[in-house]
């Protein structure tokens, strides 16, 4: 069989992933957005209550998980790229964690100025510094291992300044404070939406880039001899991730694993071919998020569980697996 045709067979996989990941993210936001105390078909004649738990709670909650999950995963594959490491997640290096810093750190500094989009610019500029610190490091040719754990101490720093902050302060309600530090979507409202979807563009962006950075996964070298400019390319990743990230941690807390789990399978089913592999890794990120929340709200009769937590339980056997296998 030449080269052509397994070519135009893998493109041909890729699109029928991408329809049939578009198939399921529909189906399952159509779910979370009927499930719940009160069953509401989302289609059809509702009650004045019905109209307003759907459109006041429910939507909100739903296009912010399509969102969040899709910056968390998109941003999570973009920089296993950008530092060549396969392992590389938002949340396992500590990039996350910059940016909920900065958002604790503008609420015991300056709590007057805690607007909604006061915090999402604080939380970009510290998910910025965070990614810059490990590019940086990267671009000095550490090991992966080197840099995961680089990653980790700097995630061990994050919580202890955030913990600070905890131990001085007296005016945080530190059980909202933390409730939403252990990531959570409860309480979204359409005025988050308006801001959280600054990430669509960024998303968009960043899937026009995938053969740039299929260039960049062939060495710095390599990459320029076929007329790339790696040196803006990674100043316009870090960019457009820290925006991602901070976005996300500003209107949901801190959300791990989406990011690693993701892209990783995704890899290892389909190829690594980034051209299809971001949006393929946007769409199933959202469909990660919206499943996870919605079996946050369903597991407890009485309350709910931060989807963080949900996450967390389901990415770190898997980040535990992959550790094991990559040795």
């Amino acid at each position: 069989m030449r080269v052509s045709e397994l070519t135009a067979r893998q493109q041909a996989r890729w699109r029928r992933a991408l329809l049939a990941f578009s198939g399921v993210l529909l189906v399952v936001g159509v779910f979370a957005l009927s499930v719940g105390e009160i069953w509401i078909a989302p289609f059809g004649n509702h009650s004045v209550l019905e109209s307003q738990l759907l459109v006041q709670l429910r939507l909100p909650r739903v296009m912010a998980a399509i969102l969040i999950g899709a910056s968390l995963a998109i941003a999570g594959a973009s920089l296993q790229v950008l530092l060549g490491n396969p392992l590389a997640e938002p949340g396992v290096l500590g990039i996350s964690g910059g940016a909920s810093v900065a958002v604790v750190l503008l609420l015991f500094f300056a709590p007057a100025w805690a607007s909604g989009g006061m915090m999402a610019v604080a939380a970009m500029l510290g998910a910025s510094l965070f990614t810059l610190i490990l590019v940086l490091l990267a671009r000095r040719a550490l090991a992966t291992s080197r840099i995961l754990l680089v990653g980790v101490a700097l995630s061990i720093l994050a919580g202890a300044v955030v913990t600070l902050a905890f131990y001085f302060s007296s005016d945080f309600n530190l059980r909202q404070l933390m409730y939403w530090l252990m990531g959570s979507l409860s309480g979204m409202r359409l005025s988050h939406i308006a801001w959280l979807a600054l990430t669509a563009p960024c998303i968009a962006i960043l899937c026009h880039f995938g053969q740039q950075l299929d260039q960049l996964m062939l060495g710095d070298v390599q990459a320029q001899q076929l007329g790339l400019d790696t040196h803006r390319l990674r100043w316009q990743l870090i960019v457009l991730i820290s925006i991602l990230v901070g976005l996300s941690v500003a209107a949901a807390g801190v959300i791990g694993f989406i990011g690693l789990v993701v892209p990783h399978y995704l890899r290892l089913w389909f190829g690594s071919r980034n051209r299809y592999l971001l949006p393929l890794s946007a769409l199933a990120g959202a469909i990660l998020l919206v499943s996870a929340d919605t079996l946050g709200r369903l597991l407890l009769d009485a309350a709910e569980l931060p989807v963080g937590v949900v996450t967390s339980v389901i990415g770190a056997p898997l980040f535990i697996w992959m550790l094991i296998k990559a040795v």
